[in-house]
């Protein structure tokens, strides 16, 4: 067993290309062999932490699972099993994590979920609580998902950062959302986040991802952390923080800010891969770094037309799309971009993504018109009430509308603009603000005194996590319903479901009347407040 693990040990420190060669040496040497034969007569005679530990050692250097060695030392586990120490069972946990199942295996994990869920009470070692998570795996069954968790809780107050980050990377495995354990690791990791490593900075926001939690102090610690310290960090690292914090909807607007001066400054270090995930971070997290406005967007398009040739047409779509959701219209990418799609080789009959691609295309021209430095507001815009139903979670504004203006007259509902824009609720006011006018009188004529008030009701998921600043497309629409003569008021439909009626009609009647409800200037493209 000592020759075993300490093999392994040697082995599991090298790297992929010398691991290979290694092993080819081991498996042909004459004393493995033997060893493996002296191994496969004594299994029977060894202790229970020889036993487990050169099962350990023999799968983790790569021999066969169907070999009967490997077999036969996984029957002798399981007819010592009530033998093992907590210790032991945490080592035969994490080998069996690494095994296909088989009619042995399934038979012992069997056997050890068994003796896991009796022994939890005793084990009062964190390090082998997440251990244990993390081997019994999403397929463990939820009550003894519970079990772990509440030993988990009474440790919690023993928690260092390495375990701390350690079981939450157990909880992924698990795939259990435990909401007191994760605060607590994340107190924690928030407290020693000065000093880690790179690597394990992303894993943490990756199981923030995956366990959908979203906790802003802890993300905004990261986010200072790096912040504080980007000048250590390589620009590609700084790209896949950024890219991270992304698919968690968080905006670390000073990152994204120091990012984009690197990158004014030093655009030759950005390859094809990560000019796509700038793209599609900034355009999502609707950032665009105040002072150089125009310097960010020339050299992204730069970088951008040095790529042309080496661009799929999934990635030209989604380049030109990141661009203009940011208001900034790429020439000649859309050129090229325009060219492809007259000859239909944009979309295809067979594309899996061909709705999503239909939208992003669909964007894009509505971009071309709307965005484009010749384009004047309308003075009248042809609507269309798309339907006199209101779906349920609009029925609540409605009624409140209805109590607050009088009655239907005063709004409409589910109104359909061109470029395939939607508005929940139109409602028309005089020059001053100061009185609703029906939309009959105002209707079918242009009338520059008449102010347009577009209600939108939004899931909070269009936001940035933990702010009310709107994310790309969101603020791409906001843009083009007032490019279109819309005033437009966002309103978090959760927030608002969740008022009584009374606070509902008040709510709205502070929106309309209010002085500083909506602005009357152009939004611009993003604001960093």
């Amino acid at each position: 067993t000592n020759c075993l693990t300490t093999v392994w040990r040697l082995y599991k420190n090298l790297s992929e290309d010398q691991q290979r060669y290694e092993k080819q040496l081991i498996f042909e040497h004459p004393a493995f062999v033997k060893l493996c034969q002296q191994l496969l007569r004594d299994s029977r005679r060894m202790t229970r932490g020889d036993l487990v530990f050169s099962l350990h050692a023999v799968v983790n250097l790569g021999v066969p699972q169907n070999t009967l060695l490997v077999q036969t030392l996984v029957r002798v586990c399981q007819e010592k099993l009530n033998q093992l120490d907590n210790r032991c069972i945490s080592v035969l946990a994490t080998t069996l994590a690494g095994l296909d199942k088989d009619k042995n295996v399934s038979a012992l994990q069997a056997g050890l979920q068994l003796l896991v869920e009796q022994r939890i009470p005793s084990i009062r070692n964190i390090f082998i609580l997440q251990n244990l998570m993390k081997c019994m795996g999403k397929d463990a069954p939820v009550f003894l998902k519970k079990k772990l968790e509440m030993a988990v809780l009474k440790e919690i107050d023993h928690l260092t950062f390495p375990n701390a980050l350690r079981v939450f990377l157990a909880l992924v495995e698990m795939n259990y959302c435990s909401i007191p354990i994760l605060n607590a690791c994340s107190k924690k990791i928030q407290e020693n986040v000065h000093g880690a490593p790179f690597r394990q900075l992303i894993l943490i926001l990756e199981a923030c991802y995956s366990l959908q939690y979203r906790d802003i102090k802890l993300f905004s610690a990261l986010a200072d952390y790096v912040n504080s310290t980007a000048c250590l960090w390589d620009k590609k690292q700084i790209i896949l923080f950024l890219s991270a914090f992304e698919t968690l909807g968080f905006q670390p607007s000073e990152l994204m800010g120091i990012f984009a001066e690197k990158l004014t400054e030093d655009p030759e270090f950005l390859n094809l891969k990560n000019l796509l995930i700038v793209l599609r971070v900034y355009s999502r997290l609707n950032y665009v770094p105040r002072g150089q406005k125009h310097l960010f967007f020339e050299t992204l398009h730069s970088c951008l037309n040095k790529y042309l040739p080496q661009l799929s047409n999934t990635e030209l779509l989604k380049a030109v799309y990141s661009l203009c959701i940011l208001g900034y219209l790429p020439h000649r990418a859309l050129d090229e971009l325009l060219q492809k799609d007259s000859r239909n080789e944009l979309l295809l009959s067979d594309d899996l993504y061909k709705e999503q691609k239909e939208m992003m295309l669909r964007c894009v021209k509505a971009c071309m018109e709307l965005d484009s430095p010749s384009f004047t507001k309308p003075a009248f815009v042809l609507t269309e009430n798309f339907s006199s139903l209101v779906s349920l979670n609009l029925r609540k504004a409605r009624e409140a509308l209805i109590e607050l203006l009088g009655d239907e007259s005063m709004f409409r509902q589910n109104v359909q603009l061109p470029y395939k824009y939607h508005i929940d609720f139109e409602i028309r006011m005089d020059s001053d603000r100061k009185k609703v006018l029906p939309i009959a009188a105002t209707d079918d004529h242009a009338d520059s005194s008449v102010q347009r008030l577009a209600f939108l009701f939004v899931p909070l998921s269009a936001f940035c996590v933990g702010t009310m600043h709107p994310q790309g497309k969101l603020a791409m629409r906001k843009r083009h319903l007032n490019k279109l003569g819309y005033h437009v008021i966002l309103v978090l439909n959760k927030k608002f479901q969740e008022m009584t009626n009374e606070d509902a009609v008040e709510f709205l009647k502070g929106k309309i009347y209010s002085e500083n409800a909506f602005p009357f200037s152009e939004v611009t493209v993003q604001s960093n407040n």
